[in-house]
């Protein structure tokens, strides 16, 4: 029976043509010796299994039969190669041997050549003798010396040798050399079974080939995808699309029970939470063909993800990694894991239901703010709704504003009390609220008191403000909708200016460069605001930002000129405009008073003449000049 020997050994590169991953650093090398400038100390770094000792072989051999100097092509240079594993002669007398061994010339051939393996593992001592011969060696030596830990050699030996970074080596390249392989073998393997060998190896080919070997052991010459699954202990990619499947449909008991059944089948839950944000990363890539060539995937999962991505909306995609990566963050620190990831989970499938809300909702129309001259008014909020049974609320405006425009002077209170100078009240039925309200009589002389609303009234007018009847004069003759007040403002000014396509990647990398500029002023407040969420593209360059209260909003309405300008400089497209929306499950959840529209509602609780008084009025709530 013939001895079996592993594919790592059986199908190691013995030229530098065979060796995959490592194109850039071969051509370098035999350039090199092709143009004899052959460095006299190499180093060779990377992670393991990607060629360093390898190719120091190769080279030892190359170096040799490319310089035969007339000698006979068929002379045998092993006598000429030496190697040393560090890892167990690491002492100085190791070294001192080595030095004494450099001394002697080749008998055959022109170069002796001597590989330090995992040169990382030399003691202190066993370097600094080395430091001497390593700089001013015989010219007939060649130092080669491989590490995965380059930071653990000395600068004074890094100095004195030529360093070559060995790179992972890339999905697609591993790939395709165990697809020639199993050829060679006579084994039956497809595509998505080779990329789950490929990712299980981690960029090491000679973890993928072990892998290989020990799949071959299990399911024979007939390597199917489901084999590789069983036998390697992996997390299927059905698991995944049918999680994202649940979470789509808001299937909240579902997300639980699959959860529940991956646990029992022996996988880590923290393995779960990465395979499932590498998911949602693949997922999001889907969305662009550009980002899609990215995705290391077989065909067929690639095809699965191209359909499940057009289910998902981009800022679904985006909260659930945020989720996700909250969840990894907090994983090991946590005492209750299993129940970490469950919440995580089950605030994913509420960020679905959001969703759909969210596209079913209208936009309210809001009414447009009234300019004037000495005082700018903030566009109006909407109107609160109030729980208690509301009193008389007229139907329409225009009804109130023609109500207004036969009385020149605010109301007068019937029976005023001499206590508080409260503004007027207008006594109100709640059985009769079909009643018109009393007309009221206008004030005369100084029978206004003192402070009230009617005195500060006369007083703005007295100053050029606006009356009521110029009021409903100017609602009339306004042609702009806020909406199309916005865009006009954010617009102003740039005809003529470029206009630049991007894509998402790009306005996201612009809107963190910003945020990265307002950390650096420390505001770190208004730096978590722009850092929470991600900006979403729509049509028409219009970017979307969410926010979670008022407040936030606040700021980013301050400082919307100042961040447009910057993505727009950026981004070299002045067509871009900003869209602030508050996110409206955030601001239902939490008691937030700090907003004048809470406050209003609040205060309306207690004294429902408020709502009256600011329809009377047009008053705006968020007014602040």
């Amino acid at each position: 029976m013939e001895d079996f020997v592993v594919s790592a050994r059986k199908y190691r590169p013995q030229t530098f043509d065979t060796v995959v991953g490592q194109e850039s650093i071969t051509q370098t090398l035999l350039k090199s010796i092709e143009n004899n400038h052959l460095a006299q100390a190499f180093l060779f770094c990377g992670p393991r299994g990607v060629g360093k000792t390898t190719c120091a072989r190769i080279l030892a051999r190359v170096v040799n039969e490319r310089n035969q100097d007339g000698e006979h092509p068929d002379s045998d240079y092993a006598f000429n190669i030496f190697e040393l594993d560090a890892a167990s002669n690491n002492g100085v007398d190791e070294i001192r041997n080595l030095i004494d061994q450099v001394r002697i010339p080749p008998q055959v051939g022109k170069y002796k050549v001597y590989i330090i393996d995992e040169v990382h593992m030399l003691s202190t001592s066993a370097f600094n003798a080395f430091l001497k011969t390593l700089e001013e060696p015989p010219p007939y030596a060649i130092f080669i010396m491989a590490t995965t830990e380059k930071h653990k050699v000395l600068p004074t030996i890094l100095s004195r040798c030529q360093i070559f970074d060995f790179n992972r080596i890339q999905i697609n390249d591993i790939v395709n050399h165990l697809s020639k392989i199993a050829v060679e073998e006579g084994v039956e393997v497809g595509n998505d079974a080779l990329h789950i060998i490929a990712e299980k190896a981690d960029g090491a080919l000679r973890d993928a080939l072990s892998i290989f070997d020990q799949v071959v052991g299990f399911a024979g010459n007939k390597v199917s995808y489901e084999a590789v699954i069983e036998n390697l202990n992996i997390l299927d990619y059905d698991y995944y699309f049918q999680m994202t499947d649940l979470f789509l449909s808001y299937n909240r008991s579902g997300t639980i029970v699959l959860l529940n059944t991956i646990i029992n089948k022996g996988f880590d839950a923290h393995n779960f939470v990465s395979g499932l944000a590498n998911h949602f990363r693949n997922l999001l890539f889907c969305t662009s063909e550009r980002t899609a060539a990215i995705m290391e995937v077989g065909e067929n999962i690639k095809v699965k993800y191209a359909e499940q991505s057009k289910a998902c909306n981009p800022r679904f995609i985006l909260n659930a990694l945020n989720i996700l990566s909250d969840v990894d963050a907090q994983f090991k620190g946590s005492k209750n894991q299993r129940l970490l990831v469950e919440i995580a989970l089950l605030n994913i499938c509420e960020l679905t239901r959001g969703v759909s809300e969210k596209k079913n909702d209208q936009p309210e129309q809001v009414a447009e703010p009234i300019q004037s001259e000495p005082v700018q008014k903030a566009p109006s909020s909407p109107e609160p709704v109030s729980t208690k049974p509301e009193p008389y609320i007229p139907p329409k405006v225009e009804k109130e504003v023609a109500v207004e425009e036969s009385a020149p002077e605010p109301p007068k209170p019937e029976k005023p009390k001499s206590t508080t100078p409260a503004s007027p009240e207008v006594e109100v039925k709640p059985t009769q609220e079909t009643q018109a309200p009393p007309k009221p009589k206008p004030a005369a002389g100084n029978q206004a008191r003192k402070g009230g609303i009617g005195s500060k009234l006369s007083g703005l007018k007295s100053r050029g403000l606006p009356s009521l009847n110029d009021i409903g004069t100017q609602k009339k003759k306004s042609s702009f909708s806020n909406d199309e007040a916005a865009v006009f403002d954010q617009n102003s000014f740039q005809e003529g200016k470029p206009v630049n396509d991007f894509n998402m990647a790009q306005l996201w990398a612009s809107w963190d460069r910003y945020a990265k500029g307002i950390k650096e002023q420390d505001k770190q407040s208004y730096f978590a605001t722009l850092s929470k969420h991600k900006p979403i593209l729509k049509d028409d360059y219009k970017v979307e930002y969410l926010v979670d209260n008022h407040v936030q909003k606040q700021d980013l309405d301050h400082d919307k000129a100042n961040l447009l300008e910057y993505i727009r400089e950026d981004l070299q497209n002045f067509k871009i405009i900003l869209d602030v929306i508050i996110d409206e499950e955030e601001t239902d959840d939490g008691d937030s008073l700090y907003e004048p529209q809470k406050k209003f509602e609040a205060m309306a609780k207690d004294n429902p003449v408020l709502i009256e008084l600011k329809k009377r009025f047009d008053l705006d709530i968020d007014y602040d000049g």
